[in-house]
């Protein structure tokens, strides 16, 4: 029927948004209208409207406008003109390398120094997460699925291209307290820098941050006088080593995480999940070698290294991209808490300069935001919130908010459901529910998620953030939790980058290893 209806009538509604004619306007601005679209109505031409054919409503509200009448009063920003920078408000920010791919040139396909200089003032500035346009959970829901479809898409051309790396500044990540991959972190990095003179090793070692066009190896700073890795006889016996095995610091991770062009992750998933905690902003490409106990992040056979690192560096890589959350801790400004109501406070009509939290702490996370009873006796009493909704009070043990990456972690022991990395959901499952009405839900990752203690709360709960930094809400404290403008990049194995997801379940639930049901013997009667 849409072919034959030529005709269209356009009914609109026009209210004027400034000073009106005549009037004093203290602003400068010339008067202009504000207009809102009402219908469209289809019909056959020649009819009259009153014979409709087909009409097209838009219903009025505010439903692209997050409530900010909670927070604290922040630094004013202006989000409706392009940041400084250069990005805009919805831009997911990723590696340089990666960045090539996003519709945003840069000239170097290197993703080293040079790229260094190439980076907006807002990536390189270590002040820089406290920029209000950096916060998803500000965002309207609008931008923020502008924001979330963007990264699946840069993530679907990530996943078709291979990327040739030009490698200079390489990270090796392992488990400094676990001896065995010390020894292999000091294999690892002893292969490296024989294997190309241009190879710099970054370790983990305290305060020798230094960036230079020669390839590097960067190790943990609590190496450097390690006995097992032993870098003192290491540069004894090759002295071409001297000044290209660097040590890294938590500082270098967060101030300059373009430095690195790969991460090397040795362990398992918890070194993957570490190597996200470090890199809290921009995260370089993380190839992860399985040496632990899980491993649905670690896609490579370590005893296979050499001919892994090898190909990698010479025919390239395939890159997927990881969603993150933000998770933002909000304290209750005042503790006199007679009278108060969280409900009330984030979603009900009190006065928009009436300011009840302040921020305490942003975090990007990778599996989920856990908020649980702690040591406490009794059961935690925790509000759950959508966008602008009051969904449930929670009465359980705890809740776990996990990204689909995090479906096989905690949220999985907890009795939520598997899921796919590439879908768009958040996943929500209650820990041990006091009722069984509560059952675990999935969301639509365009949502703010808050999750709070009751001022009317009997105990306090606690919060951690990947299993990390552990705190304290207090009744009044809340988390928003939201879609990260900083995805975390997964290299891939280049001949099963399509039944990654699949091959890793398989191989780590131990899918089809039952013996079978057998069939039954039919017999003559």
């Amino acid at each position: 029927m849409m072919n034959d209806l030529l005709g269209a009538a356009i009914k609109r509604e026009e209210s004027a948004t400034q000073s009106t004619k005549g009037i004093s306007n203290p602003s400068g601005h010339d008067d202009t209208l504000e207009v809102r679209l009402l219908a469209i109505t289809f019909t056959r031409p020649g009819q009259p409207l009153n014979r409709l054919q087909l009409q097209v409503i838009f219903e009025g509200g505010n439903g692209g406008r997050r409530r900010k009448a909670s927070l604290a009063p922040p630094v004013s920003v202006n989000m409706t003109t392009r940041p400084e920078n250069g990005r805009r408000p919805t831009s997911c920010i990723v590696h340089s390398l990666l960045e090539k791919h996003d519709g945003m040139p840069v000239k170097d396909h290197s993703a080293s120094y040079e790229g260094l200089s190439q980076e907006r003032r807002v990536d390189k500035d270590p002040h820089a997460q406290a920029d209000e346009t950096h916060y998803s959970r500000l965002l309207t829901k609008k931008e923020i699925s502008d924001m979330a479809f963007g990264i699946r898409e840069l993530s679907k051309k990530l996943s078709q291209i291979r990327l040739k790396l030009n490698v200079r500044n390489i990270f090796i990540l392992g488990k400094a307290h676990d001896e065995s991959l010390i020894k292999k972190s000091r294999e690892t990095t002893e292969w490296l820098l024989m294997k190309d003179p241009n190879y710099t090793v970054y370790a983990d070692a305290c305060g020798n941050v230094w960036i230079g066009l020669t390839v590097y190896s960067y190790v943990e700073q609590t190496l450097e006088d390690n006995k097992i890795f032993d870098a003192t006889t290491l540069l004894k016996q090759n002295p071409s080593f001297n000044g290209r095995l660097k040590y890294w610091t938590n500082e270098l991770c967060f101030q300059n995480p373009e430095t690195f062009d790969v991460v090397l992750a040795l362990g398992g998933d918890g070194t993957v999940l570490y190597a996200s905690w470090l890199f809290q902003r921009i995260v370089p490409p993380t190839l992860a070698f399985s040496l632990g106990s899980l491993g649905f992040l670690t896609k490579f056979d370590y005893e296979k290294y050499p001919q892994t690192l090898s190909r990698a560096f010479e025919e390239g890589i395939t890159v997927n991209l990881r969603l993150r959350f933000e998770a933002t801790l909000m304290r209750s400004q005042e503790r006199d808490h007679t009278g108060r109501d969280l409900v009330e406070e984030l979603i009900g009509e009190e006065c928009e300069d009436h300011h009840t939290h302040r921020p305490d702490g942003t975090y990007n996370i990778l599996n989920e935001v856990v908020v649980d009873r702690g040591p406490n006796p009794t059961m935690s009493s925790i509000e759950l919130f959508g966008d602008d909704e009051h969904f449930t009070t929670v009465q359980a043990d705890g809740i776990c908010i996990a990204t689909p990456t995090g479906s096989t972690a905690y949220n999985l022991a907890a009795g939520g459901s598997l899921c796919h990395p590439d879908n768009p959901v958040i996943l929500v499952t209650a820990i041990c529910a006091h009722t069984l009405s509560f059952r675990p839900i999935i969301l639509p990752d365009t949502m703010v998620l808050r999750t709070g203690v009751p001022y009317d709360a009997r105990t306090s709960s606690w919060a951690s953030f990947d299993g990390r930094e552990r705190v304290e809400l207090k009744p009044g404290d809340y988390v928003t939790i939201s879609a990260s403008r900083f995805p975390y990049p997964n290299v891939l194995p280049l001949e099963r980058r399509r039944t990654d997801w699949i091959d890793s379940i398989s191989r780590t639930l131990q899918w089809n290893s039952r013996q079978k049901q057998k069939a039954f013997k039919e017999w003559d009667s």
